[in-house]
């Protein structure tokens, strides 16, 4: 019941406010490091997240010069079947008119 009767310290008592001042550094202390490592774990997100899309990017150029070169493959490999068939046609006709030039004469 005394308790309740005891005076309460002033609102301008210097230990109330130098203790009021230190816990209100102390918050915002804490909260400039929080923002600090937010700051941080940001830069470093944005840096993995260059690195992978960098990473994508040449995987992708790989891929489409892989593409490119298959292509080019498959081009000359037609190109050697259609000159493969103009040699034979070619070798054929040669025979026919042979064939027909003994016939003749």
């Amino acid at each position: 019941m005394l308790g309740r009767f005891q005076v309460r310290r002033a609102a301008d008592d210097p230990a109330l406010a130098a203790r009021r001042a230190e816990r209100q550094a102390v918050a915002m202390a804490r909260t400039a490091r929080l923002a600090e490592r937010a700051a941080e774990r940001a830069l470093q997100d944005a840096a993995r997240l260059a690195q992978e899309a960098e990473a994508k990017a040449e995987e992708a150029r790989q891929r489409d010069l892989a593409a490119a070169e298959e292509t080019r493959r498959a081009a000359e490999a037609a190109l050697a079947a259609e000159a493969r068939q103009a040699d034979q046609k070619a070798a054929r006709d040669a025979r026919y008119a042979a064939r027909k030039a003994r016939r003749r004469g």
